[in-house]
């Protein structure tokens, strides 16, 4: 065989090799970002107008978090959360508005000593999903029920609702977990 008779048979088999390397590579990306954030990722997705746009916001959501310094909780820390979860919900029983303000800032505290930055709600959503994607629609759910709990509109079905919520996500950033919540129901 000559060399282009050669050439031409081994080029073609080089870029089709090419392409299925390219192929696989960007399929198992796109597994491990949908296993990774769960919910999340579709969300993403759709609310960046196309999925290379969302999966690039994923992306950088991750680098983002691995630059974080997300640490376990010591045991006596944990404990004094606990302790001031059930004295949460049991002011509940008097006052569910208190109740539910006092959980978004307990909530708020813990993802704080964790190493979670804290700065504003919607930066809050973004570096929790990275590790938490399976509970952030809790998390949102409660979120929206404080802000109308706030301008006093919040009927007490929603308020207690919203504490179901705070408690998911709050049970998973106490015990350092990720995806333990089951999902949202509608």
């Amino acid at each position: 065989m000559s060399t282009g008779t050669l050439l031409a048979i081994i080029i073609p088999i080089v870029v089709v090799v090419a392409l299925v390397a390219v192929v696989v590579s960007m399929t198992m990306r796109r597994r491990h970002l949908r296993e990774r954030f769960g919910p999340e990722y579709e969300r993403t997705v759709q609310g960046a107008g196309s999925r290379m746009a969302g999966e690039r916001e994923l992306r950088q959501r991750e680098r983002r978090h691995d630059a974080l310094e997300i640490k376990p909780l010591p045991a006596a820390s944990r404990d004094r959360y606990a302790r001031e979860w059930t004295g949460v919900q049991q002011e509940f029983v008097d006052r569910p508005q208190d109740a539910v303000h006092d959980a978004d800032r307990l909530v708020t505290s813990l993802m704080h000593d964790r190493g979670y930055p804290t700065e504003g709600f919607e930066q809050q959503m973004k570096d929790l999903s990275v590790e938490h994607g399976r509970t952030l629609e809790h998390y949102r759910a409660a979120h929206e029920v404080e802000s109308l709990s706030t301008r006093r509109q919040a009927t007490t079905e929603q308020l207690r609702g919203a504490m179901v919520h705070y408690r998911a996500l709050f049970d998973e950033l106490l015990s350092d977990g990720g995806g333990r919540a089951q999902p949202l129901r509608s």
